[in-house]
């Protein structure tokens, strides 16, 4: 009973943050209920004993990408109009291309599964190992492809934002 309430609780709070990101006026208290939202779902993890997702839940989420998104707000100026966000000098040809890598790792992702349909039971892990060491194992063997085409939309993704901010700089 006491863990279905603590559930519930949980729940009930990722889902008012979750909101509350959305319909913030501010940008800067927007990131502020996502960290919050973050920490929570890191405590929904805690609770059903998968303290690795937890913490990195709470290092990667909380702590890496949602300051990089306070660094962004901070570098981008949003009181100009939208307007003059647009620049003359840019080309939608970026836009094509970056999404056409997506849409052809999106391919080969599907090829992939078409080809090696993957059982939904993942295997058990070996005795003695530990959760992080079975979660590397099967990274590095069964979802090689997989975990390298995220890699990629990564680094992609990456290469994009720079040329985007480049631009504004």
């Amino acid at each position: 009973m006491g863990e279905a309430i603590a559930f519930y609780t949980l729940a009930a709070m990722i889902l008012a943050f979750g909101v509350l990101v959305i319909t913030a006026k501010s940008t800067v208290h927007s990131i502020m209920f996502l960290i919050a939202n973050f920490l929570f779902i890191a405590g929904l993890y805690a609770m059903l004993n998968a303290p690795f997702l937890a913490a990195i839940q709470v290092i990667v989420y909380a702590g890496g990408i949602v300051v990089l998104y306070l660094f962004v707000v901070m570098l981008v100026n949003l009181k100009r109009p939208p307007e003059a966000h647009q620049d003359k000098r840019r080309r939608s040809g970026w836009g094509v291309a970056f999404s056409v890598v997506v849409l052809a790792e999106l391919i080969v992702i599907a090829a992939y599964k078409l080809v090696s349909p993957a059982s939904l039971v993942l295997p058990a892990a070996p005795m003695g190992s530990h959760n992080v060491e079975a979660v590397g194992w099967l990274l590095y063997t069964d979802y090689l492809v997989p975990f390298e085409v995220a890699s990629m939309l990564l680094l992609v993704a990456m290469v994009g934002a720079i040329v985007l901010a480049r631009r504004e700089l």
